[in-house]
């Protein structure tokens, strides 16, 4: 009977039936109605909600609603009344709000409902995976193995960022990042900060870069030892692309045969070697420090509060022609040491040929040394390191993740050696982009049997860094304390709250870290901004670059980016007009178009100092024209805010090296003085 009439007069058919049926429930249960609570029954504390609506004004949907259907008029028993959007739910029962509710009426504190699990991908976590299923078990997350369809909330990539396309969540790694902690990116970009500030950069060693400074390298080389006959340096080869102390050697003169077969082979740098380190138990070590950085913008930094410490598996003596192959006691990468047979595994922290550094600077506190000292020159390091580092970082990012374009949001964590020496001054040997986050080793069983045994010292190092990583980067975490702080605020009830309402709400506001220690990564940018800000001026110049850029996404600057950079700038003057402004430009394009194939690779422009560039792969040679003009701009604005920049041949100023070396570079550069001011 009902099927021929209209939509509308069935609607209307349904909500007369709908208003009747709640008038007859009402009379019948003769509840009481308190005016002030927008229409909602007054409950008794400890009561649960009614299932069943009660006599109300209409009114619009709250967020958090529940509401059920009244049941259907007796007299039409086949059909359901379904009441309208007036009170609450659309006409065919479907409510405006979405998700389960946790707020029980508006006279009452919220219910704390723990949001969803955070999901992370680990199917691309490589040799950390075994760390980061414990630190996602400790935190009660969810991980997807093997990845999943929908997106997840944090992925964790092994090596690089482009280990898959992501758009949306977090990402472990920076663009970018890989290619400038090499050690030739490495070494261009601290030697920008030591031509500015030469005392606040000097902790990392001389450097020159092969093949393109070889016979600078043995310019100034011969240049001090004719001066000083008895000074007899020594100096390391690290190759640039090599990692876990593959084709590293020390030599005793550049005329080495094999410093010629590197030239020949593949690009390095060469650096002097620390021939006085700290020694304990006669042997030398290095230290592994974990570093997160938790953004780019703003500049975020923090430090594990601890670290390693690997050990030589040889006594130390410096260094002379008779023990340079002797890398077990020169060298001290683990991946070498581990084939020593003086190579001690031990479960203790403090014992064997990996160490933590708290042990280690706790028995330096027993002989009188000033561990806040030392701990203070490390952060500063490893802030000053950053700052070089973040302004190619932010082309990298610029480039990779257009702003106004879905991308991730990038974390990561790098692992910095430092060397400490005799004096106990911190001195930065190298960054690594992927730091080993194995937790354990290889032990040989029997001739050519091995086996993988736990590590105990690895584990209590680096899952706590990984999970308190992912700790600092919780998306759910601003969600988390915002509940949890509700939570700690009292019922908002006239009468007194049951037992068992103390009892759920205290269950409730139980803090879902509560089960685990303290966080152990400690924040030091922007915590101590104020002392290393004035640093930043090369950071300030690719936010400039970034500022002109034409067109989102494009790393190219066109003639009139060109121009708006330098007129904003206010660089132009009488001796720079806008005439000259466009020759400079159409003579960087020159420049760089009729550069070849290996100086382009190698990043030698042959006429600016520059922002620093390293042999990257083919495939990124598009990023180099954009890199190219910044290095230009940087020595632009650098001449304005830096009183003097001086040129390639006295980049390396700066360093811990030996002082015969300074007092002869220091001679060479005084007849020239005026000349260059």
């Amino acid at each position: 009977m009902l099927r021929g009439r209209p939509e509308r007069e069935l609607a209307a058919w349904w909500e007369a039936e709908a208003v009747a049926a709640a008038k007859a429930h009402a009379a019948k249960e003769q509840v009481r109605v308190d005016p002030g609570s927008a229409g909602e029954p007054e409950r008794k504390a400890g009561e649960e909600q009614p299932k069943e609506p009660t006599p109300a004004q209409p009114r619009a949907a709250e967020e958090g609603d529940a509401r059920v259907p009244p049941r259907p008029p007796p007299t039409l028993p086949m059909y359901q009344a379904k009441p309208m959007s007036a009170q609450g739910l659309y006409p065919y029962g479907k409510s405006r709000s979405k998700g389960r509710s946790c707020k029980r009426s508006s006279d009452r504190s919220e219910e704390y409902c723990p949001p969803r699990p955070v999901t992370v991908d680990s199917s691309k976590a490589r040799t950390s995976l075994d760390a980061l299923k414990i630190s996602i078990r400790q935190l009660k997350w969810k991980e997807f193995p093997f990845g999943r369809r929908l997106p997840c909330d944090i992925y964790w990539h092994g090596v690089s960022f482009h280990d898959s396309d992501i758009f949306s969540g977090l990402v472990n790694k920076f663009p970018g990042m890989t290619e400038m902690v090499r050690k030739i990116t490495l070494s261009r970009a601290v030697r920008i900060m030591q031509n500015l500030f030469p005392e606040e950069y000097n902790f990392y060693p001389r450097s020159w870069i092969l093949p393109d400074e070889f016979q600078l390298f043995v310019a100034q080389v011969r240049m001090v030892k004719d001066g000083d006959p008895s000074w007899k340096p020594t100096f390391i080869v690290k190759p640039d692309s090599g990692c876990q102390g593959d084709g590293i050697y020390l030599i005793k003169d550049p005329s080495d045969i094999r410093l010629a077969g590197t030239l020949q082979s593949r690009p390095a740098v060469v650096q002097e070697y620390v021939c006085k380190p700290l020694l304990i138990d006669k042997l030398k070590f290095d230290i592994r420090l974990y570093v997160l950085l938790k953004s780019l913008e703003p500049l975020e930094i923090y430090i594990a509060k601890d670290g390693l410490s690997r050990f030589c598996t040889e006594p130390y003596q410096e260094p002379h022609p008779r023990n340079l192959h002797h890398l077990f006691m020169h060298l001290t990468n683990y991946s070498l040491n581990i084939h020593s047979g003086n190579f001690v595994h031990s479960d203790s922290t403090s014992t064997g040929s990996k160490r933590t550094f708290s042990s280690i600077l706790c028995r330096l506190s027993s002989k009188g040394v000033d561990i806040k000292k030392v701990w203070s020159d490390i952060i500063s390091l490893v802030i000053k390191t950053v700052i070089a580092l973040t302004p190619e970082l932010r082309v990298f990012y610029q480039s990779d993740i257009p702003a106004g374009r879905p991308g991730p949001t990038c974390f990561q964590i790098l692992g910095f050696d430092i060397l400490l020496m005799k004096n106990l001054k911190p001195i930065l040997l190298e960054v690594n982009a992927n730091p080993s986050m194995r937790i354990e080793h290889e032990q040989e069983l029997s001739p050519g049997v091995f086996e993988n045994v736990p590590s105990l010292v690895d584990e209590e190092v680096k899952v706590a860094v990984i999970r308190d990583t992912l700790r600092l980067m919780d998306p759910f975490k601003k969600k988390r304390e915002s509940q949890s702080q509700q939570l700690g605020k009292p019922l908002a009830s006239k009468e007194e709250p049951s037992e068992s309402d103390r009892a759920s709400a205290s269950a409730g506001s139980a803090h879902p870290e509560a089960h685990l220690p303290s966080i152990c990564l400690k924040q030091v940018f922007p915590k101590y901004a104020k002392q290393f800000n004035y640093l930043r001026l090369v950071d300030r110049m690719a936010n400039l670059f970034i500022r002109f850029l034409g067109i989102k996404g494009t790393m190219k600057l066109g003639p009139t980016g060109f121009r708006t950079f330098i007129r904003n700038c206010k660089l132009s003057s009488g001796s720079l007009s806008m005439a000259a402004v466009d020759i400079l430009y159409i003579d960087i394009t020159r420049r760089w178009n009729s550069m070849t194939v290996d100086q382009r690779d190698s990043g030698d422009t042959g006429w600016s100092p520059g922002l620093g560039r390293s042999h990257m792969p083919r495939s990124n040679w598009a990023r180099e024209p954009q890199l190219l003009s910044l290095r230009v701009w940087s020595l632009c604005s650098a001449t304005r805010e830096a009183e003097v920049v001086r040129g390639p041949r006295t980049a390396m100023k700066s360093g811990p090296h030996s002082p015969q070396l300074e007092k002869a570079l220091a001679q060479k550069r005084r007849p020239n003085t005026a000349k260059n001011k």
